[in-house]
């Protein structure tokens, strides 16, 4: 209420990344809410983490993507870098002194992620790194970039340093919504990073990396919720100043049964996604199902819920003022990234048709 609300309208106008702000949220420990201790995190449950994003998204709900992003990026670097790597990066990021972005699409390889082309070469003591990212949210204002690149037949993950020669960010794209962040494509040529910056071994990075977006799409989804929450409550201020001017009561007593159903919807949402992320606190054998399920119904029931509240507001929900069109705009984004929704029905009907596994409980 006091550092995002204020701000996310004219952030959004101005496309303005608050990287001043996002940092000072680094003091409270939201930069690295469920990093280890060790490195200054806060060791923080995935279900704690979603109840603070939550709030953080119904402040601004594009800051609040970014930070779960950064998040996710810093997590991976904390659970698989080496020593002197974390030992370097891993207090900047959790404490705000540095940020993260997360680099796995590719311009020709989107749900497809397996099918990326950049590459890692070892050469000695460094990594030669040669390749192309699309849609990396943060890109050209961050500071480390966590990369997955082919090695050989394998994925593996590294931890780049954003400055480094060799690395190109394009223009900053123009956007439907999520304005308030910047998403770039970054292109690698000739990239030596030293060898120590792989994290893990090669070949474990899209294990990592579909390990992550467990996290991140209860993270993604856990946006869409506080987005909702935001129009549920502008509409419900909205109607509530409107019924003391509105004669006719079977038509309001119509849209009081519309907003019924919207509270009723994210209610469902978020009782979802806690589910999802309490299956991936409890490493249960069937969290990504469970994520996947999360991330399809949050982030859809998000949209629609926004959706709704523009036609509740009227006229009035189509103009900028009343914030209700940037929220639907912000929160459409959620049904493409972290996986497209398409993608999370897959996942979920490959689990349910598997005839050796029990039936999802």
């Amino acid at each position: 209420e006091g550092e995002l609300a204020p701000h996310t309208q004219q952030w959004d106008e101005q496309q303005h990344f608050p990287v001043n702000i996002i940092k000072k949220s680094g003091e409270l420990g939201f930069l690295g809410m469920y990093c280890p201790e060790q490195w200054g995190g806060l060791n923080l449950s995935r279900l704690d983490t979603s109840l603070i994003l939550e709030e953080l998204a119904i402040g601004c709900t594009t800051t609040a993507a970014y930070i779960s992003i950064h998040n996710m990026a810093t997590w991976m670097l904390c659970r698989w870098g080496k020593q002197a790597l974390c030992e370097q990066w891993a207090f900047k990021l959790t404490q705000g002194e540095a940020l993260a972005s997360y680099c796995l699409t590719e311009p020709n390889s989107g749900s497809d992620a397996a099918a990326m082309k950049t590459t890692a070469r070892l050469d000695g003591e460094e990594y030669v790194l040669n390749g192309s990212k699309a849609f990396i949210s943060g890109a050209g204002a961050t500071d480390l970039l966590i990369v997955m690149a082919r090695t050989g037949e394998t994925i593996s993950a590294f931890a780049v340093p954003a400055n480094l020669g060799g690395i190109d960010y394009g223009a900053n794209e123009k956007k439907m919504g999520w304005k308030s962040q910047p998403t770039r494509t970054i292109s690698f040529e000739d990239v030596r990073i030293p060898a120590n910056y792989l994290l893990g071994e090669e070949g474990e990075g899209f294990k990592f990396a579909m390990m992550g977006l467990d996290g991140g799409r209860v993270n993604i989804a856990t946006c869409s919720i506080g987005a909702a929450q935001k129009a549920v409550n502008l509409t419900s201020q909205y109607m509530h100043e409107r019924s003391q001017f509105n004669r006719n009561l079977s038509d309001f007593q119509a849209l009081q049964f519309r907003l019924a159903d919207m509270v009723t919807e994210l209610v469902a949402a978020r009782h979802m996604v806690h589910l999802a992320a309490t299956k991936l606190d409890e490493n249960h054998t069937d969290k990504t199902t469970f994520c996947a399920m999360a991330k399809r119904y949050a982030t859809d029931a998000g949209v629609a819920i926004c959706d709704q509240a523009i036609q509740l507001h009227g006229g009035y929900g189509y103009l900028h003022d009343y914030h209700v069109e940037q929220l639907y705009r912000d929160a459409r984004v959620h049904q493409i990234l972290e996986g497209t929704n398409e993608i999370m029905r897959m996942i979920i009907a490959r689990r349910v048709l598997n005839p050796d596994l029990a039936v999802i409980q």
